[in-house]
């Protein structure tokens, strides 16, 4: 079986999902997952799983939390690094959950019921690519609040509104908005010009940090582990707070100050530059050892 084969593609978002995960699961060459690899203390079999029978077998225990941590972590670290195709697995392996919320929030609901589907598929791949940090605990939990979340928002839309023929009237003080204090983006592009963030981390920075994207693929662009980008960032959480706190970040800084950041963004450099040369010549090495 696969996509193309289905005449009548679903209209609701979830259905679709749900079509697409049944093609990328089906014989003869279903998606699966190594059980093995997560550890007999997990509970889970021991042996290669497709993914229908695993998302049966984490329904049949649903107190096996360990598991479905690891199973979790795994899914959605393949969603984020190895293509559409896990993106659509996870979707699918959170199906059921899936479906209950859309049956439960489109109760009383007077809107297309497809587009609550469609907001809680919205909300849990959103939460999926970006949002749920694996470090946490309960991964799946993460995505199923994201899930549930999108689609009554939706609802929420539809509660009456109080209408009134002068806004003066209701709207207490001024309704003029405040200047904000700083833009965090400038913040962040003045703490590069002062050497407090080195120039090659400011996209990571915006990205994880601002944007709110998951660590893992930015770490794979950067050509770095997700821990070593992890800790990166947290030393420049580190040095922006510091910074903010002297009022370098929104005052002037003194020439001296400048200057002694600059050199501490050099001394940076030097330790960076000699990791990664460190790193080339162990892995020359390797390959010259395994060419022998």
């Amino acid at each position: 079986m696969s996509v193309s084969d289905a005449t009548d593609w679903p209209t609701s978002a979830l259905d679709a999902a749900a079509t697409a995960f049944a093609a990328l699961t089906c014989e003869p060459a279903p998606l699966v997952l190594d059980c093995a690899a997560f550890g007999a203390d997990t509970g889970l079999p021991q042996r290669v799983m497709p993914l229908p029978a695993l998302r049966d077998w984490l329904l049949r225990h649903p107190r096996a939390y360990t598991a479905r941590d690891e199973v979790w972590r795994e899914l959605i670290r393949r969603a984020r690094l190895d293509g559409p195709h896990w993106v659509v697995a996870a979707a699918g392996m959170a199906m059921p959950a899936l479906q209950q919320y859309a049956a439960r929030l489109c109760q009383g609901y007077y809107g297309d019921p497809a587009d609550v589907d469609a907001e809680i598929l919205t909300g849990f791949l959103t939460a999926l690519r970006d949002r749920v940090d694996l470090t946490k605990p309960a991964p799946y939990a993460g995505l199923c609040r994201a899930a549930w979340r999108a689609g009554r928002d939706l609802r929420l839309q539809q509660q009456e509104y109080l209408p009134v023929e002068d806004i003066e009237h209701v709207a207490a003080g001024p309704r003029t908005p405040r200047v904000p204090y700083g833009h965090p983006d400038l913040l962040v592009r003045r703490a590069v010009s002062l050497g407090i963030l080195d120039p090659e981390d400011e996209q990571a920075y915006i990205d994880v940090r601002l944007g709110r994207r998951a660590i893992e693929p930015i770490a794979a662009t950067n050509g770095v582990s997700v821990d070593a980008l992890r800790m990166r960032l947290s030393r420049i959480d580190s040095r922006i707070a510091e910074a903010l706190a002297d009022g370098l970040l929104t005052g002037v800084a003194s020439p001296e100050t400048v200057a002694e950041l600059r050199r501490q963004a050099e001394q940076r450099g030097q330790r960076r530059a000699g990791r990664a040369a460190a790193a080339r010549r162990e892995t020359s090495q390797v390959a010259a050892a395994a060419a022998a």
